[in-house]
């Protein structure tokens, strides 16, 4: 009987081989954001304002004021 071919498993990958993508992908992040936020032409970042928390402005003048209210 000839032996024909024989089976052997194959080598494991290194480490470079296995995680060069999320290497790859770490590095693309990072210098997308130093582009992105360090660029001169960007845009400045706007400060976030506080709201009222009503939309109806206060008297300009001292002492009461009447309302007007809508019963149904």
């Amino acid at each position: 009987m000839a032996v024909i071919g024989v089976l052997r498993e194959p080598t494991p990958p290194t480490w470079w081989q296995a995680n060069r993508h999320t290497v790859y992908g770490t590095a693309g992040l990072l210098i997308g954001y130093m582009i992105g936020s360090h660029f001169p032409g960007a845009t400045d970042q706007q400060p976030q304002h506080r709201h009222p928390g009503h939309s109806t402005p206060a008297p300009s003048t001292p002492g009461h004021q009447p309302t007007e209210t809508a019963l149904g």
